[in-house]
């Protein structure tokens, strides 16, 4: 038997427990060892609030120091001496950064797997082409040099590397995976079965996220004389907005709003759809990166329904189930199809399962990475 890799993940996303079951995942099949260098003064700037590192798994070696500009992904670096240490003790086979591509951070790992010798990876979700300061450009060109092998979120992150003249390994995939344990269809059976459509929402209530669509499209099935409820989890800058236009298309009445959800809850939220939208809109500076939600429902077999912004599409990965972009007559149409066929929900909710399940858990995603750096160590 050969020696496990050991992977040096570095990323300001998992100092979130919740968030480290993809490296908890590689750990337990033995091939690989993990550790994983986190900012130990991380802050959601969103709610001023510092996010120090959980360490809630026994099989990663967790390192943290603090790092100038906390809460800014492209901006923050560690000491030189905090990831000379953490090499020499971890003694990493490969480095794994999570961080975009002009992160002063990526740019950081790229020295030092210039310096050492290992082989430098990074995940990236960039899916839009952006006005870089000239440092910046520089900074992309020296790191796209160094990575063997880039791993973006995206097909059109993938394209963007393209674009940008790199010539490496690329690979599609999440940063992260579903918690199939959490979110398993066993808690569906527990609800009650409801003579009215439960259409759900969750996510940010941001007008980028397209929530009004859903309120046009009920407006369209209140006129067939069709029965639905529409759920709304989240929060936001524009739910005021949102509540005066459900009183413009006079289906108010049908809307239940509950509010932010901890990721804690989520399952539990989703548990009470029959079917979840995500119908988000591209803006100049935003479309959608991934949707990590449409798994998170596809894994408990509540089928989904998606705009065709970003990733949406090729997550889904079925033309029926997906409406062009900012068209709640297309929305309107299928989710009338939901409630009048519901044969034809239960099959699209198993399809959205069996696709979890073949992509996107976990083990899934450990098991592609695993493959990855044998191949890049050969």
């Amino acid at each position: 038997m050969t020696n496990p890799i050991r992977v040096l993940f570095v990323s300001h996303a998992y100092v979130v427990g919740v968030n480290q079951g993809k490296l908890d995942a590689i750990a337990q099949t033995r091939e690989a060892e993990v550790g994983l260098l986190a900012p130990s003064n991380w802050k959601a700037l969103e709610w001023n609030r510092e996010l120090p590192l959980e360490t809630p798994y026994d099989n990663i070696k967790y390192y943290s120091a603090p790092v100038n500009s906390p809460g800014r992904g492209g901006a923050y670096i560690f000491s030189p001496g905090k990831i000379q240490q953490v090499i020499k003790d971890f003694q990493p086979d490969v480095l794994h950064v999570e961080l975009e591509v002009f992160s002063l951070g990526a740019f950081e790992f790229a020295i030092y797997s210039r310096l050492t010798g290992k082989p430098l990876i990074l995940f990236g979700w960039e899916n839009q082409q952006r006005r870089l300061p000239l440092p910046r450009h520089w900074v992309r060109k020296f790191v796209l040099d160094t990575a063997k092998l880039i791993i973006p979120g995206n097909q059109d992150g993938a394209d963007l590397l393209r674009s940008w003249g790199y010539t490496g390994k690329v690979e599609v995939m999440p940063q992260i995976g579903v918690d199939t344990q959490l979110f398993t269809p066993n808690m569906r059976k527990q609800q009650q079965i409801n003579d009215e459509l439960q259409i759900g929402f969750l996510g940010r209530l941001a007008n980028q996220k397209g929530i009004d669509l859903i309120f046009k499209a009920a407006r369209q099935l209140q006129e067939s004389g069709l029965k639905f409820r529409i759920i709304l989890c989240g929060s936001g800058n524009d739910e005021e907005a949102l509540r005066e236009e459900a009183q413009k298309q006079q289906i108010a009445e049908l809307v239940t709003w509950r509010g932010a959800v901890p990721h804690s809850k989520a399952a539990e939220e989703i548990s009470k759809f029959d079917v979840l939208v995500l119908p988000s809109r591209t803006t100049p500076t935003w479309k959608e990166q991934f949707g990590h939600v449409l798994i998170e429902a596809m894994a408990m077999g509540v089928p989904v329904i998606g705009s065709s912004s970003g990733e949406i599409k090729n997550v889904i990965g079925r033309s029926d189930l997906v409406f062009t972009e900012e068209n709640a007559s297309e929305l309107a149409k299928i989710l009338e199809r939901m409630i009048r066929e519901p044969e034809w929900r239960e099959e699209a909710g198993r399809y959205g399962m069996d696709r979890v399940y073949q992509y996107y858990t976990h083990e899934k995603i450990a098991e592609r990475l695993i493959k990855l750096w044998q191949k890049l160590l050969k």
